[in-house]
């Protein structure tokens, strides 16, 4: 049963809802993408699709729309898969759980993927629409951005013959964002040792934090769990002797993480004053965080005692040395743009296994120097400490177009609709833009989106009067002719 149904914009809802009961994050598109292939030959269409799953797709022009610019749409298939604990849907075979209040549409429990669902939806919308009127439309689904821009570096444009690309991956309406960060991910291992420990298994958490895109909520400078959890237990320490076994937060290198797990031993005689040490680091995070994450707190649970693999002395001195010199956040402001950030890092994922402590970094920059230090820099600190590491996933900046019809079109249009100017923008966030500008001799391009909340996170939110208000400026932009 829909639960969109009654809302605005119809069409545009009617695709997101079907899209969101197919399961489609990131290394796990396939099926959407069968779904949008199988789509465009119902309708009709131009239908391509490359062995990444990528597709891409294109409908005629209108009558009296032959000789004008076709325009490309494009967006991403995969979403993050983020969700509470206790949430029992399971990624890769369930659809998710929609909930609306009229005002905003969520799912129970897990992550939207409005980034970038509602781009696909309005896509498959325009293609299916008979009463429309456009140039000729040609669409470009990408999978697998989440983690790097995977399926942006290795599709084929060459039969496309649009030059202006309207990408809808934007999470704030009345932004028409015109240039992006480049980046990359970095993968760091740092080898561990272990020996047998007998002690009372304590389990530590640090739960309560607010998380969010790395690129996109950076400069709101939200606590990240790892880190919060090497320094509470390196604090400790001080206090309290204890092994570590075990240590895990976060699933995705480029959202914030908020929760973050560890197994020690301890003494029996010890555990009160762990416990009693943990709650003195709580209490002293919850008074520098009240601003930026008012519920953090870290809690423990203790358990039997038991004989478990745990760090030897040496490695869990790198360890909490590693978490506690890590850089990690912004790393530097624009210069030139007040109020952009120009540099940052996120330590995405932190897993303390067998094979060592790994960790992996979202390294972003409007300047690809910037981007060659800080990898250069947090691969240095890795090796200094007997570890490796590997990058993955690079991607350029996109670079600001001065002259740009496409761009004073959308300001123009907005303007006439809503009767004020909006925003131009540069943002720290990765967008494909810069990718496919390379492929693309000329591509002149904009990124639009309607509001959405807590992005990457289990807790994000899509606002529907926004959404019907970015569908009327698309629909607009696409009927004019400059």
């Amino acid at each position: 049963m829909s639960i969109l149904e009654q809302y605005e914009p119809k069409e545009a809802l009617h695709y997101f809802e079907e899209l969101a009961a197919i399961p489609h994050g990131s290394g796990n598109v396939k099926a959407i993408s069968d779904y949008c292939v199988a789509f465009g030959k119902e309708h009709h269409l131009e239908v391509h699709q490359d062995q990444l799953y990528n597709v891409i797709m294109a409908k005629d022009a209108t009558p009296g729309y032959e000789d004008v610019d076709p325009i490309i749409i494009q967006g991403h298939l995969d979403m993050v898969c983020e969700k509470t604990l206790d949430s029992p849907i399971d990624f890769l075979k369930d659809g998710l759980d929609l909930q609306t209040d009229g005002e905003w549409v969520w799912a129970n429990g897990t992550t939207l993927g409005g980034d970038d669902g509602i781009a696909i939806a309005f896509a498959l919308a325009i293609l299916a629409s008979d009463n429309l009127e456009h140039p000729r439309i040609e669409t470009v689904f990408t999978v697998d951005e989440e983690i790097g821009l995977l399926g942006a570096a290795e599709i084929d444009l060459s039969m496309l013959k649009g030059k202006k690309m309207i990408n809808i991956d934007s999470e704030e309406e009345g932004i028409i964002t015109v240039s992006c960060a480049g980046g990359l991910s970095l993968i760091g291992t740092i080898p561990m040792e272990y020996k047998k420990k007998r002690g009372t298994v304590v389990e530590v958490s640090v739960t309560g934090m607010l998380g969010g895109h790395s690129g996109c909520e950076i400069h709101k400078e939200h606590g990240n769990s790892n880190q919060v959890m090497g320094r509470t237990l390196f604090e400790v320490s001080k206090e309290v002797k204890f092994k570590v076994v075990t240590m895990a937060g976060g699933s995705k290198d480029n959202a914030i993480p908020r929760h973050t797990t560890a197994t020690v031993l301890v003494k029996a005689g010890d555990a009160e004053a762990f416990m009693a040490a943990v709650e003195k680091q709580s209490k002293i995070l919850a008074h520098e965080y009240a601003s930026s994450d008012p519920d953090i707190k870290v809690v423990c649970e203790t358990k039997k005692e038991e004989r478990r693999m745990a760090l030897k002395k040496s490695s869990q001195k790198k360890l909490l040395n590693a978490l506690m010199n890590m850089p990690n956040g912004v790393q530097n402001w624009s210069m030139d743009i007040p109020g952009l950030v120009e540099t940052s890092l996120n330590m995405g994922i932190m897993v303390l296994d067998k094979e060592g402590l790994k960790m992996s970094f979202a390294i972003r920059s409007s300047k690809a120097t910037a981007i060659d230090y800080l990898t250069d820099r947090t691969g240095a600190m890795i090796e200094s400490m007997g570890g490796s590491y590997t990058i993955n996933g690079a991607y350029p900046g996109w670079e600001y177009k001065k002259d740009s019809e496409l761009r004073e079109t959308f300001v123009r249009v907005y303007e006439s609709l809503f009767g004020e100017k909006p925003k131009v923008e540069a943002i720290h966030a990765g967008l494909e833009c810069g990718l496919l500008s390379d492929k693309i001799d000329g591509l002149d391009a904009v990124s639009i989106g309607p509001d959405m909340k807590d992005v990457h996170t289990y807790t994000e939110k899509l606002n529907i009067p926004s959404t019907k208000r970015t569908w009327d400026l698309v629909v607009k932009v696409i009927a004019t002719k400059n």
